[in-house]
């Protein structure tokens, strides 16, 4: 692996005994594309069998974390085979397993918005370190989709039923303050110290015991549950949605800047 690159959107740099992984597609406010994510995969695969890193931390340039999924490629997807969506899915999907297989911890580092699929990929991260001003979004349902990326997993072991259902059901923005009361954030810090305090406690953990880490990390996904098979469940209805008449009527209205008029039987 590189000690620094920027390919593909995604900057991969070693700091010390850390791998930041930087999300920066600032055009798009970090929207997530096939390259970003393949990279990711690899960078993680890579980490995961590089006894010389100890710890991960994933941030987004430019003052946000993650716009989530392209909608133009979304709405463009509607138009082509179910079998072809799931593909397109699978590549967002295969980089989140990673996330949760890796043995090594991962700490998201959110500053601006982590909206739709960047609130997913915030939420597969082991820790999150928010700035105050941080937003979080599910949002699938404002544009009539459904969450993929593991939010509906990640978010259902976290949170109160009423909370959940808010998210959900009405998309956010939660403001940071309200998720590190409920211990979806781990830490609230000033605007703009989000990536710093990630990296100094990055730094601590990649110190510790590399391997009893790694068989915590097992645990704990098989204490709360399979993981996977939720995101196959995610994936199936996540198709279905994109299919809908409510979908295309979502996404067309939020290019359009108009309130979406969902079609009704």
């Amino acid at each position: 692996m590189p000690e620094h690159s920027g390919t593909h959107g995604l900057g991969v740099e070693r700091r010390g005994r850390v791998l930041l992984l930087t999300m920066n597609d600032t055009a798009n406010r970090n929207a997530l594309s096939n390259g970003m994510m393949a990279r990711g995969r690899e960078a993680l695969e890579e980490a995961a069998h590089d006894d010389h890193i100890g710890a991960v931390v994933l941030t987004g340039a430019g003052g946000a974390f993650s716009s989530g999924g392209h909608l133009t490629r979304l709405y463009d997807h509607a138009g082509k085979s179910r079998s072809e969506n799931r593909d397109s899915i699978e590549r967002f999907h295969g980089w989140v397993r990673i996330m949760r297989e890796c043995p090594k911890p991962i700490i998201a580092a959110v500053e601006g918005p982590a909206a739709g699929a960047g609130f997913s990929l915030a939420l597969a991260c082991d820790l999150i370190v928010a700035a105050e001003d941080a937003r979080f979004l599910t949002a699938y349902v404002k544009v009539g989709l459904n969450s993929d990326g593991g939010a509906s997993i990640s978010l259902a072991r976290a949170l109160p039923p009423q909370l959940y259902a808010e998210l959900m059901l009405d998309g956010g923005p939660v403001d940071p303050a309200r998720l590190y009361t409920f211990g979806v954030v781990n830490r609230v810090v000033a605007s703009g110290q989000a990536l710093p305090e990630a990296l100094a406690w990055a730094a601590q953990l990649a110190d510790g015991p590399a391997a009893a880490m790694g068989r915590a990390k097992r645990l704990m996904e098989l204490a709360y549950g399979n993981f996977a098979t939720q995101l196959a469940r995610e994936s199936d209805l996540f198709v279905e949605a994109l299919h809908h008449p409510e979908a295309k009527e979502g996404i067309t209205a939020f290019f359009e800047k108009r309130a979406p008029k969902f079609p009704r039987k």
